[in-house]
């Protein structure tokens, strides 16, 4: 840890979305041993998921952020608002682009339907690598190690699902087993890109860290309410209730706990 700790924020933001992205790989690789997954497991994953998403949202990102705004004697609320809607606005556009692009695809509903969710998990692992190199960016302007830490172990504990969610779905389409898990994890690949870029921004534009991290967190709010709230609640509502529930408290009591 201490080892991690000494490392330029670059690095860290790179090492930290090389996890993710690993998690992802994990993930995607189940395509291997199951032909299909219950469906309770996957509703109660993906709305643990996103309530691990949410509450690294606000202790991770726009709490730190607003802490930054006031440091530097910004208007708080107009900058972390401007920077949340921005971050909202990118994933909307984003998913607009991703449906007009579907009108012109394949003909098979089934693949179509797999193909742009992939496309959509690949687009919103663009935000969340850069929510984590922003994270570890600011660390050296006062945000704590361990939220930037907890950020990414949050966005890791979403992306084993996700990579699952990738190749299972394309291995139900047709795909080989080999192609839906190099489909599924290539879907993260995205991540350590963005995770150093964020990093290298954060550092070399700290007047506007706050702007980016408060994008970087409506973003991912975007993200949650677009992909994961409602492909969890299309099955077991109860098991997706209370996986929101369970990993917004954990990454809350974790935040508090270690920050």
């Amino acid at each position: 840890m201490d080892y991690f700790m000494r490392l330029h924020p670059v690095i860290q933001g790179l090492t930290a979305t090389l996890f993710t992205y690993a998690v992802t790989a994990a993930g995607a690789s189940l395509v291997f041993f199951f032909k299909k997954v219950n469906r309770t497991f996957m509703d109660s994953m993906l709305g643990f998921a996103a309530g691990v998403m949410i509450a690294a949202s606000f202790w991770s990102l726009l709490s730190p952020s607003i802490d930054i705004s006031e440091s530097l004697s910004y208007n708080v609320w107009l900058v972390n608002a401007s920077g949340f809607i921005s971050g909202g606005a990118f994933v909307m556009l984003s998913d607009l682009l991703m449906s007009k692009a579907g009108r012109f695809g394949s003909k098979d509903e089934k693949f179509k339907r797999t193909a742009l969710f992939t496309a959509a998990v690949t687009m919103h692992n663009i935000p969340e690598g850069l929510a984590i190199g922003v994270a570890f960016g600011s660390v050296p302007l006062g945000t704590p190690l361990t939220a930037a830490i907890m950020l990414a172990v949050g966005i890791g504990l979403q992306n084993f699902p996700e990579g699952l969610c990738v190749s299972m779905p394309m291995y139900l389409s047709g795909k080989s087993r080999a192609k839906s898990f190099f489909i599924g994890q290539a879907s993260g690949i995205v991540e350590p890109v963005a995770g150093v870029s964020g990093a290298l921004f954060a550092v070399a534009a700290r007047s506007l860290l706050p702007l980016a991290m408060s994008f970087s967190a409506g973003a991912m709010i975007a993200v949650v309410c677009a992909e994961l709230i409602p492909e969890a609640f299309e099955g077991n509502k109860k098991a997706a209730e209370a996986g929101v529930i369970i990993g917004f408290a954990l990454m809350m009591v974790l935040d508090i706990a270690l920050g």
